[in-house]
């Protein structure tokens, strides 16, 4: 990365052009009312006091204004997030009886995942990203929507369950219905019907803003005493905290926080790709992780806690008029603003709403629509996309990521492991050489076999190739051509296997015989002095030279 491409923030405000300013301004304030009661909500479904969530908002918004190098991204407390957070931090501090930890905790894995970002930015590992598949990315969001949604419920209804996990929570909230505080149900069930109508039939309207201003306005003109709220906030700005923890409670955080980057990463990378591609811009995948990155270091250092990408609020700011990161600074300045003048404004805020805001989010997470595609399109993606969905279901949040990582890597490994594999025949009236299934009429020359392996040749899949070359040599063919081009290398493993069933098939008067093999993989083949056994002669540039010396040597 060039040194000038380290602060895009100053770049893009070189080139700000004056007639974006209205636009920019109204979609930041139309921003930070979303940017509220999501940036609190987040922070308690965090484990952590609704206080952090504001902090967290507006150091990532400043960072990544700075260092970011999308226009319109907003960064930010992230439901997806939460559970993982609250998944490290809250056994921690139950353990030591101090929950006043949980700040310093999330701060420190906040300072972590943005020194984690930062790395593999500079690393120019922006491809880790892609270590989550579709299918397993899907599956896990599914399971990590589900159980948000359960984990919520209890708050929801107004009261609170012991318990972890899934299960747990489910158990919970059955068993403590009868715990259930009529006011807190009609503050958190409305409030989540106001949101979801009004997003689905109102976009345009602010659904949460709407629903927060009358759950305040219901305690307070109703006197809702038996129902939880916020509290009065802290005034001022965050202030600058270096966090201290134990090497054991690092230890557990770094191993939190390198599932939390991959997620970050993949997430933020996903959507800054499509809003881009809306403008058409192109997305580095390295420089949008340096940004995530130094939003995350910021909040860290202010008693915030690891972020994200919001896709939804970067399309509100988007639809609002949004031009540049200038909207992000507009949110963060009238959130300070607030903290620094009005910090009671928010004092009577219902609990239950802010459940209902982290329920509706879970809903919006929830993808049953890509689940049926799946389905429908590729049911071996589907079962992928299913055991990522029982790994956090089952085994937890962050064993679930752990999962759906292995799922996706595993994957590609199947792929390499059992490729597809044809034999090529000639259609009649078709130029070239085509797939046996497509074609079970083309034609076939006596005595040859055109065999295509589709896929790398190496130590997983070097017994699948050796077992194919063997069950064709079955038909007592002179020549098994191999149609090289879709073999991109060749691992030793593979070249010993190839040496022995050379050997193996000149016993028998067979030739094993190359064509369309890319350079570089020859080069590796010489190397390998494979040549000692294969023919020289016996690579062809092309399908129809090896056909045609065939025919020179064997007749029609």
């Amino acid at each position: 990365m060039r040194g000038s491409q380290w602060v895009p923030g100053v770049g893009a405000a070189a080139t700000y052009e004056a007639r974006w300013l209205p636009r920019d301004v109204v979609a930041g304030l139309v921003l930070t009312t979303l940017l509220v009661p999501q940036g609190m909500a987040y922070a308690e479904l965090a484990g952590l006091p609704a206080i952090t969530g504001l902090y967290t908002s507006i150091l990532c918004l400043v960072a990544y204004a700075i260092f970011g190098p999308s226009r319109v991204l907003v960064l930010g407390p992230d439901s997806a997030l939460g559970p993982m957070i609250a998944a490290v931090v809250v056994p921690i501090v139950l353990a030591d009886g101090d929950p006043g930890r949980a700040v310093a905790l999330a701060s420190v894995l906040a300072l972590l995942v943005g020194l984690f970002m930062t790395v593999a930015a500079v690393a120019q590992l922006g491809f880790v990203a892609d270590l989550l598949s579709h299918p397993t990315q899907l599956g896990y969001i599914n399971g990590l929507a589900v159980t948000i949604f359960f984990g919520q419920l209890p708050k929801l209804f107004g009261f609170s369950v012991e318990g972890e996990g899934l299960f747990a929570d489910i158990r919970g909230f059955v068993t403590g219905l009868d715990a259930t505080v009529p006011a807190a149900v009609g503050i958190g069930a409305g409030g989540l019907a106001v949101i979801l109508v009004l997003q689905r039939f109102l976009p345009r309207v602010p659904g949460i803003l709407v629903a927060v201003v009358g759950a305040i306005a219901a305690v307070t003109v109703l006197g809702l005493d038996d129902v939880d709220v916020v509290g009065p906030l802290p005034q001022g700005f965050p202030p600058f905290t270096i966090p201290l923890v134990s090497l054991q409670e690092l230890g557990m955080l770094a191993a939190a926080a390198v599932g939390i980057t991959l997620v970050s990463a993949t997430d933020t990378i996903s959507t800054a790709s499509t809003f881009a591609a809306r403008a058409g811009r192109e997305v580095h995948g390295n420089q949008e992780m340096a940004g995530i990155g130094a939003a995350n270091l910021a909040a860290g250092l202010f008693q915030g806690f690891p972020v994200s990408t919001s896709g939804s609020r970067t399309a509100v700011a988007a639809a609002a008029g949004a031009k540049s990161q200038l909207t992000g600074l507009v949110g963060a300045a009238a959130i300070t603003l607030m903290l620094l003048l009005v910090p009671g404004l928010l004092k009577d805020m219902p609990q239950p709403m802010l459940a209902a805001v982290v329920v509706a989010a879970s809903i919006g997470l929830l993808d049953i629509d890509g689940m049926v595609r799946l389905w429908k399109q590729r049911r071996i993606e589907f079962a992928l996309a299913t055991a990522a969905f029982v790994g956090v279901a089952v085994l937890g949040v962050l064993p679930g990521i752990a999962v759906a990582v292995a799922l996706s890597v595993l994957n590609v490994f199947r792929r390499a492991w059992w490729p597809y594999r044809t034999v090529l025949v000639k259609p009649a009236g078709v130029d070239g050489y085509h797939d046996l299934h497509q074609y079970p009429d083309g034609a076939r020359m006596d005595g040859l076999v055109i065999f295509r392996f589709d896929a790398p040749l190496i130590f997983a899949n070097a017994r699948t190739f050796r077992e194919e070359i063997r069950r064709l040599a079955q038909q007592e063919p002179r020549w098994i051509v191999i149609a090289a081009e879709p073999i991109t290398d060749v691992d030793t493993t593979a070249a010993d296997m190839l040496e022995e069933l050379d050997e193996e098939l000149n016993a028998k008067g067979i030739s094993l015989v190359f064509a369309e093999l890319k350079h570089p993989v020859k080069e590796k083949i010489d190397r390998y002095e494979l040549t000692r056994t294969i023919d020289p002669a016996h690579f062809y540039p092309s399908l129809d030279d090896a056909v045609a010396a065939y025919r020179a040597g064997f007749g029609p």
